[in-house]
């Protein structure tokens, strides 16, 4: 369940590469990570909640906070609550 929910993620970044924005863009190539590792974490510890996969992409969001700026960080956060909806 969680690797299927990894791929429509994931598949849904790639389904707007054609209509997407630059700023879309980005944040979709930044989330990628983000969600494939919380999906591996998700699955080394037998987790099948995909509620609380998207807590853990939310969480390594946050952690890496400090790494954008505060308009990309924006970005980032808007696309992946679009993508989560």
């Amino acid at each position: 369940m969680i690797h299927d929910y990894e791929q429509k993620l994931l598949q849904l970044i790639d389904d707007n590469i054609d209509s997407a924005t630059d700023d879309e863009l980005f944040a979709g190539g930044y989330l990628r990570g983000h969600i494939s590792l919380a999906a591996a974490d998700c699955e080394q510890q037998d987790i099948d909640d995909i509620i609380v996969m998207q807590k853990k992409i939310k969480q390594s969001l946050q952690n890496a906070k400090s790494e954008l700026s505060p308009n990309d960080w924006q970005l980032v956060q808007q696309y992946s609550d679009k993508l989560m909806a």
